[in-house]
């Protein structure tokens, strides 16, 4: 009996803004251009909000007064395959009172979905309508019942979930309004929530006549008011001929705007640089990618000689430039949950410095065993990153010292006074710089150095293989110092020297670096590039006020070279005893830090006072919490802990569950069955989103998970959210267990990445076959003639031909097998589903 999972489909956004001024996400190989935002105040605060479906899933820094931001920020999101729009809402951050909406973009899955090489472009801001910006969904029932005596369409409104909130308080009092031509009747007003229940029967009465009308039946939903005119919140159109279609039309369906009614500015409201870029897989049963991981494996564990061809080496000629990065951190991953990336590793690499005379130039290209050494160190070597730098990359944040030694950059203006006898001259912004250059350098310094036993394991042997083959290759005197260059220019100048440069890419910081911290990390990368290089290319750039660092660069090289040497000493066998990273490092804390979890036992308190400071430690075990970080074994600090198997919902929280914003929710199940609700506050959005995801990622494979959630709390005898008084009730609104942000922490998933790889190879399968496959017409009778190089008369009197292959003409030809065998299964399931789908109907 075989047993496989049923294919799905699996989406991820990569979204990048930009602005010199106003690049909300940007790849960091793009240029920088510039967005301007107008504004008749003549300065603002402006920031930028991400948006999936309404739920705000990143937020920008803010850049004060300044017209034309850059943020520079980068995004993947892993969304689900329903999902319909992605925005960008551009604030103005107020100290006092609301932030103000500058515009917004809207961009339609479709819209970026059609885009194959994804979007890039700047787009004008649009104004904000409140009557078209509307979410959520309304549960209908309609029908047509068969009544002798009178004809009536029957419409029962049972309830809505995530309604756009109306009113100050963060709610809306909604109603629901059915119509039909000239027939229209209005369920009760439901007060405070979101999540209205109704459950009344609507029934409007028809002619005959009206039963052949091509009309629509549009229920709309409103939020009442007091004074003045009801707030829109949404519609849904259903066309009248489905009625005669289908007996009972029942479910969800998704409110709508009255109309597309945005409309472009102009320009007068600024405009945003974005580069948006969707990717949708449909992902097969494992059992279709086995043929392709074998072929895969099979190139590292049973390699032939270095120069002929396998798996690995025709995946890098269909490679392009643009997409080398991306399959070179999938290829890690495939080989990471096969236990084989330190084999794989050193396959790539033997190939590239074989292939390397000039040891100069080793590992200087972009090639696909650079990106793999690149992509490894992050996957692998993240948190040991951020033990070693994160202490001094805040001290330098805290500290923000204007630091300067170009004399044709050096601002007198900008730094304090120095001393009492005078103005401040440029050799005193300079002499000072210096000496704080020197701190911060020597502190890196001696923090990497010193932090061998930190450095996991497998990165250590991985260095040790590299070493090993590159001193094979250069094993002349002269080049006795390639085997070092070799280690520490991934070491220092790929990981640790763009960590320093870009904090906030590597998570090391929330927000980006102002302009005079920039100015500092730049030159400590720039410093920090030279020790990597073992001072070897000192004095020789342009860069000649980089001198003063030179002599401390110099000193740092034997102790860097003793670094490397301990670094590489390292029982190979070692790294079979430790888990690699099979779906997560079990005993690795995958996030950290200060939240506020809600004191829920004895009497109820003021919100404020109910959030209590705790120190949490997320795992892919556990997720526990003490009063502080310094908590261990054997003290009496107690430390509790939530099994992550436990997890079966992990959610935001409304704001007027507890008045305060940045909450979210762990929902967790007992032995008994019983739900339990930890409720956790974060300091902002972001940390919010980065906890909802860390913990989505690490309960992504638990079974039991919930459909449903309440995104409010039970408090007075009801939910704050839905109204219901019943606590066990079933939650109100839809869980988002697969929204989450792609990090370095993304959990295995190896169908999935074969499917990159995959698409890859489908891309390049023309070019395989013309270079292995195919011979060139004009030789094909002389090759054919050399082809036969042995024709012997066996005793049975059978002839034998012997046939010489091209190289890597066998391997070639199973992989465009597997190729052709993945795209007719790809095929077959999509048949499946368009035949499964003729009986489904679909939201109007």
């Amino acid at each position: 009996m075989l047993a496989a999972k049923m294919p799905v489909c699996k989406g991820a956004c990569s979204s990048s803004i930009w602005s010199q001024g106003g690049a909300l996400f940007q790849r960091r190989d793009a240029p920088e251009d510039r967005m301007t935002i107008h504004l008749r105040s003549g300065t603002s605060d402006p920031y930028c909000i991400v948006k999936v479906d309404n739920e705000v899933v990143a937020r920008t820094a803010t850049v004060w007064k300044n017209l034309n931001p850059f943020w520079g920020e980068e995004y993947t999101l892993h969304l689900p395959m329903g999902f319909h729009s992605l925005s960008f809402h551009v604030m103005d951050e107020d100290t006092i009172g609301h932030d103000d909406v500058i515009g917004k973009i809207t961009l339609s899955k479709e819209a970026i979905g059609s885009q194959a090489k994804g979007l890039d472009s700047w787009l004008n801001l649009t104004r904000v309508n409140p009557d078209e910006e509307v979410q959520g969904e309304i549960h209908l029932s309609l029908e047509l019942p068969k009544d002798a005596e009178k004809i009536s369409l029957r419409c029962q409104v049972i309830e809505a979930r995530d309604l756009a909130p109306r009113d100050i308080s963060g709610t809306s009092d909604p109603f629901a309004r059915v119509i039909f031509n000239n027939h229209s009747a209005e369920t009760s007003i439901i007060k405070k929530t979101r999540f209205p229940h109704w459950g009344e029967s609507l029934e409007l009465e028809l002619d005959p006549e009206e039963l052949s009308d091509e009309g629509s039946v549009i229920v709309e939903v409103w939020d009442w008011d007091m004074v003045g005119k009801n707030d829109f919140l949404g519609k849904v159109e259903i066309p009248f001929a489905c009625l005669h279609k289908t007996p009972l039309l029942e479910g969800w369906f998704r409110l709508l705007p009255l109309g597309n009614s945005e409309v472009d500015a102009g320009g007068k409201l600024g405009a945003l640089r974005l580069k948006v870029r969707l990717v949708e897989d449909r992902i097969l049963p494992s059992v279709y990618y086995q043929p392709l991981i074998d072929l895969l494996v099979e190139s590292v564990i049973s390699p032939t000689e270095v120069e002929d061809s396998s798996a690995l080496t025709m995946m890098e000629e269909v490679t392009t430039v643009e997409s080398r990065q991306d399959v070179a951190m999938t290829l890690v991953k495939i080989y990471l949950g096969q236990g084989l990336v330190v084999p794989f590793l050193d396959y790539l690499n033997t190939r590239e410095v074989n292939h390397t005379t000039d040891p100069n130039t080793l590992f200087r290209s972009n090639s696909l065993a650079s990106k793999a050494m690149e992509q490894f160190m992050k996957a692998v070597g993240m948190l040991y990153l951020h033990d070693v730098l994160k202490p001094i990359i805040n001290r330098i944040f805290d500290e923000k010292k204007y630091i300067e030694l170009d004399p044709c950059k050096i601002e007198l203006n900008r730094t304090r006074r120095i001393s009492f006898k005078g103005a401040v001259s440029e050799s005193d912004v300079r002499d000072s710089s210096v000496e704080m250059l020197q701190s911060y350098l020597t502190s890196i310094t001696e923090s990497i150095v010193g932090s061998v036993d930190q450095c996991p394991p497998v990165m250590r042997v991985a260095f040790k293989q590299l070493h090993k083959r590159v001193e094979e290759q250069f094993a002349e005197p002269e080049n006795e110092d390639v085997k070092y260059l070799a280690i520490s220019g991934f070491f220092f100048l790929r990981f640790f020297a763009p960590a320093i440069l870009t904090p906030k890419l590597f998570q090391l910081r929330d927000q980006h670096a102002d302009t005079r911290t920039s100015r500092t990390l730049l030159l400590l990368a720039k410093a920090l590039q030279s020790v990597g290089n073992l001072g070897l290319q000192l004095g020789h750039g342009k860069e000649q006020w980089m001198a003063p660092l030179h002599p401390i660069i110099l000193r740092s090289v034997a102790s860097v070279k003793d670094f490397l040497d301990k670094l590489i000493d390292i029982d190979h066998d070692i790294v079979s005893e430790v888990p690699q990273r099979a779906v997560f490092m079990p005993s690795v804390t995958v996030k950290e830090g200060y939240l506020h979890k809600h004191k829920a036992e004895g009497p109820q308190l003021l919100s404020r006072f109910a959030f209590k400071k705790r120190y949490f430690w997320l795992t892919s075990e556990t997720l526990s919490y003490a009063k502080t970080p310094d908590w261990q074994v054997g003290t009496k600090l107690v430390r509790s802990s939530i099994p992550i198997q436990c997890v079966c919902a992990v959610e935001r929280v409304d704001e007027n569950a507890f008045q305060q914003q940045n909450v979210m929710q762990v929902i967790t199940q007992a032995n008994d069955g019983q739900l339990h609700t930890m409720y956790l506050q974060c300091k902002n959005v972001n940390e919010l989103n980065q906890w909802l995801s860390a913990v989505r990622k690490v309960s992504i494979y638990n079974e039991h998970m919930l459909p449903s959630f309440h995104p409010g709390a039970h408090r007075s005898g009801k939910w704050t959210c839905c109204l219901q008084a019943d606590r066990p009730v079933t939650g109100c609104s839809r869980t988002h267990s697969a929204v989450t942000l792609g990090d370095w922490s993304d959990p295995l998933d190896p169908d999935s990445e074969t499917q990159t790889i995959y698409k890859q190879l489908l891309q390049g399968r023309d070019k395989l076959r013309k270079k292995y496959l195919e011979m060139p017409d004009a030789n094909q009778t002389s090759s054919n003639k050399e082809s036969k190089i042995s024709s012997d008369i066996h005793p049975d009197g059978a002839e034998c031909n012997v046939q010489l292959l091209k190289p890597g003409q066998s391997v070639a030809a199973r992989m465009l097998a597997v190729i052709e065998d993945l795209e007719q299964a790809h095929a077959t399931f999509q048949c499946r589903e368009k035949g499964d789908a003729t009986s489904v109907i679909l939201n109007p």
